[in-house]
């Protein structure tokens, strides 16, 4: 308990374009043959000049709006200079001293996480290595296909106190990339790739420790997992009488632990310079205030409102809000069914789940359906999959097949009577004190008649057995 935990992020997302940051190769998509989509201008051929996609433009400035950034009049790209077997031009695009935003926040948990900057460059290539160890035979191939794509990297500043901190706020980071439609940022693709760099300090001290980066991190479990393990080998380090040394750490998630990768690099040493290819952007305040208009209710407002208005618990409004659609598809079957919690319930309990939305207005039927009692909750939800999957309405679907409940207390009282007159011995058994024997004369009442009311059976059930 003598540590504090000192964290920024730096996050790479990859925002929603059909082309490439420079070039007009299509982004393309997981399992496409290696070196596929690539031309001149990825492949770094002489004489070819670059074209800024103003997709990525947008969706950088509509991310940098929704986290409350300032966005300066004039930006540029730079030259980032080093080399590598995947950076086929021996340089990456970037931005450096004049990025495409800055000094903006995020709100995580009640508390404010400051942005340093959101700024645009393009991804590099990967690098892919195979081998033999028995006969000593190893290969490294390379394939372009992310040469080129646009990412945003947006650069918190060292606000995050922990590992739970940490991953909360890049969830949150992906709900609202998602709100606003600037990225899919779906970690397993590739496109949102999370970067801590984590030191530590005494508790009485205000200097900062020396950091740590890590890579290699493909999930929120894996981020959360990785920086409480660099947290305690830092620890390890200082208390066993060590230094912590400033470099680029690898996670392995086969053996859940950070590894050594390389030095940590200083912006000297990429030898930085305005890129010569590309003219100065002046952005256009008019186009930045209609950005502004377009953006949607930002997470963080609607599960405020959600509990406001619909009364739902914060769980369950944390849950609906963190997918636009989800939140959409909610609001509007539940101003149509009327019945907010339990449309809440479907929306979280079913149809998240499923993958899949219905239309608004069949959720509220099925809402409506099991509430009143016409249909079981086990019939609704085959109603809900049908419905999703051939577009007919549940009050069709229920028509159709005869699911319609029999709540009539008359005619369940009745098939209650039958099933006892038939199970004499199960009567007797009952009363003579083997009460489990109630699970068998109710199982027996639903095979008899599958779409009686289970509640009102159950309970006549108990009454005729006294």
């Amino acid at each position: 308990m003598s540590w504090n935990v000192v964290i920024g992020m730096e996050i790479h997302v990859q925002p929603r374009t059909r082309t490439k940051m420079f070039c007009g190769c299509a982004v393309g998509q997981l399992g496409d043959p290696p070196n596929s989509n690539v031309c001149e201008i990825c492949l770094g051929m002489p004489g070819v000049l670059p074209v800024i996609n103003k997709a990525a433009v947008e969706a950088c400035l509509k991310t940098a709006l929704a986290l409350k950034c300032e966005i300066p009049i004039h930006t540029k790209f730079d030259r980032k200079n080093y080399m590598y077997p995947d950076l086929p031009k021996g340089y990456q695009i970037s931005q450096y001293d004049l990025p495409m935003s800055v000094n903006g926040f995020l709100e995580v948990g009640g508390r404010k996480v400051r942005i340093r900057r959101v700024h645009l460059e393009e991804d590099t290539g990967k690098l892919i290595h195979a081998g033999d160890k028995l006969n000593k035979a190893w290969e490294s191939f390379v394939d372009l296909n992310r040469a080129g794509v646009p990412l945003m990297e947006i650069v918190s500043e060292p606000d995050i106190r922990g590992a739970d901190e940490a991953r909360d706020y890049a969830q949150e980071l992906r709900t609202l990339l998602r709100t606003i439609g600037a990225s899919e940022a779906e970690m397993e693709k590739g496109q949102l790739r999370c970067e801590p760099n984590i030191s530590i300090r005494r508790y009485d001290s205000d200097d900062l420790g020396v950091k740590t980066e890590l890579k290699n991190i493909n999930s929120f479990r894996a981020l959360h997992r990785a920086i409480e393990f660099e947290i305690k080998r830092q620890i390890q380090v200082v208390e066993s009488g060590g230094t912590v040394v400033q470099e680029t750490r690898g996670w392995s998630e086969s053996e859940q632990r950070t590894f050594s990768q390389r030095s940590k690099e200083f912006a000297e040493d990429y030898r930085y310079f305005p890129e010569p290819d590309l003219p100065p952007l002046q952005l256009d305040r008019a186009w930045i205030e209609d950005l502004r208009r377009e953006l949607p209710e930002l997470p963080g407002s609607r599960r405020a409102r959600l509990v406001a208005q619909y009364g739902l618990p914060v769980a369950d409004a944390a849950l609906i809000a963190a997918d636009r659609d989800l939140a959409d598809l909610f609001e509007a079957a539940a101003k149509t069914s009327g019945d907010n919690k339990r449309t809440a319930n479907w929306v979280i309990g079913e149809v998240a789940p499923s993958g899949r939305l219905p239309s608004p207005i069949h959720l509220a039927e099925i809402v409506t359906l099991v509430g009143t009692g016409k249909i079981t909750r086990d019939q609704g939800r085959e109603v809900l999959a049908e419905s999703m999957r051939d577009g007919a309405s549940p009050a069709e679907i229920v028509a159709t097949r005869g699911l319609s409940q029999v709540s009539d207390p008359a005619a369940v009282r009745a098939t209650v009577e039958a099933v006892l007159a038939d199970n004499p011995k199960a009567v007797s058994d009952y009363r003579a004190g083997r009460v489990r024997v109630i699970d068998f004369l109710a199982a027996q009442i639903i095979k008899r008649a599958p779409q009686v009311d289970r509640a009102l059976a159950n309970e006549l059930l108990k009454e005729l057995l006294r």
